[in-house]
């Protein structure tokens, strides 16, 4: 019998769904507690995952999740992830979410 590959999941800190690593993106805490995007999710320490989309970042601010989500008791400014998702947003995503190669191990 065929076993399907394993697909990391994570958690979205704004709507709390599961789902597979290749659709949230990955932020983490820069110097000066302010929240960036880490893009290859490759930066070291706590990240927090959450969709590209205006509304779960908005939720997530509303529920202070990013704090919670890195361990941070320190109030974040999170104005480079609105940013980087205005920016994004105003161009379009070259890839679709959750369509990029990946190396085989879901990541």
């Amino acid at each position: 019998m065929a076993r399907a590959p394993h697909v990391p999941e994570r958690t979205c800190v704004g709507c709390r769904e599961r789902v597979p690593r290749a659709q949230l993106v990955r932020l983490v805490l820069a110097p000066g507690g302010v929240l960036d995007v880490d893009l290859r999710a490759a930066a070291p320490g706590r990240g927090a995952w959450i969709h590209p989309d205006p509304q779960c970042v908005a939720r997530a601010e509303r529920r202070r999740a990013f704090g919670r989500a890195l361990r941070v008791s320190a109030p974040l400014d999170s104005d480079l992830v609105w940013r980087w998702l205005a920016g994004r947003l105003s161009t379009g995503p070259a890839v679709p979410p959750g369509s990029r190669p990946t190396d085989g191990k879901g990541g």
